[in-house]
């Protein structure tokens, strides 16, 4: 491996680390004004245009009908429940916690793969972490208790675990499920689709507006999901997992929640303590250990 390869390759996983965290700001920036749901469809529809429209250009094959279905699965449980349910639940409550929850991912899917499947030998350091892992979670929620949350505090809670609980699903359903097509072009799909999956969410519970009143504040925010989130961001960590060894590549997933907790705290004046810091440092630690114990079981 070049030097100068891999120095490049941890510039573009710090770049990874804070552009996706900040991204939760983004989107916390974007819901202000604007209905979580319709901040979503408008991201997916929009990136997703432009993947396909890139892939198409280049002459890239319409999807098979097995490919098409194994998609829209994937598309369900990625884009309209992960990205759907957590932009929704930043309506509700700060852009760190709502990070923090998403990075618990690992975890619920060792319990899911422990209670359904028993596909992996889980070891004690896998427990060891799990407890680690939700004495973090009982910190930060513990240190929130004691400031007054705003309206809609535990549907911003219950969003978020919504949202993680379909990511793990897809991560499982990624594991058992695998079709030759490009990861890009899969992604175009999957926000594609899910953005009228989305939208038909939205109209149905009425979280939407017109076009016309979507201030310009968030048309920049979604300018900023879109291009930093899903494009650079993704092509940084392309980069860095090519050039790095993967448990170091995969650091991106323990950094984003501290970077979000900062940013908002100074971009939008969201709760930061140093016992909030504590327990997320604290929950991520044992998300690093189930991973760790996972990888090598």
């Amino acid at each position: 491996m070049q030097p100068v390869n891999k120095n490049k390759a941890y510039l573009a996983l710090t770049a990874t680390s804070l552009i996706w965290g900040t991204t939760w700001v983004a989107s916390r920036i974007g819901v202000e004004d604007v209905p979580g749901l319709q901040v979503s469809y408008l991201r997916q529809f929009i990136a997703g245009c432009l993947l396909l429209s890139f892939y198409f250009i280049r002459g890239e094959k319409l999807p098979t009908w097995q490919q098409f279905r194994w998609l829209f699965i994937l598309s369900i449980f990625m884009f309209v429940l992960a990205n759907g349910f957590s932009t929704w639940s930043v309506k509700y409550i700060p852009s760190g916690l709502a990070s923090l929850i998403s990075a618990l991912a690992p975890i619920c899917v060792v319990l899911i793969d422990l209670i359904f499947f028993r596909q992996h030998k889980n070891t004690p350091l896998t427990f060891i972490g799990l407890i680690i892992g939700f004495a973090g979670v009982a910190l930060v929620f513990y240190e929130n208790a004691f400031h007054e949350q705003p309206e809609g505090y535990i549907y911003g809670i219950v969003y978020g675990l919504i949202a993680m609980i379909g990511w793990s699903i897809g991560t499982i359903f990624v594991s058992r499920n695998k079709y030759n097509i490009n990861p890009y072009y899969a992604m175009g799909w999957q926000m594609f689709l899910s953005s009228f999956m989305i939208f038909a969410m939205a109209r149905f519970t009425n979280n939407d507006i017109p076009l016309s009143d979507v201030p310009l504040k968030t048309w920049g925010a979604i300018a900023y999901l879109i291009i930093m989130g899903s494009v650079l961001a993704f092509a940084a960590f392309i980069y860095s997992i090519k050039y790095l060894p993967t448990a170091i590549a995969s650091l991106y997933a323990y950094i984003n929640p501290i970077i979000a907790m900062i940013v908002g705290s100074i971009l939008l004046d969201e709760p930061f303590t140093l016992n909030l810091l504590f327990g997320a440092v604290i929950t991520l630690v044992g998300v690093y250990i189930v991973n760790y114990s996972v990888k090598k079981g």
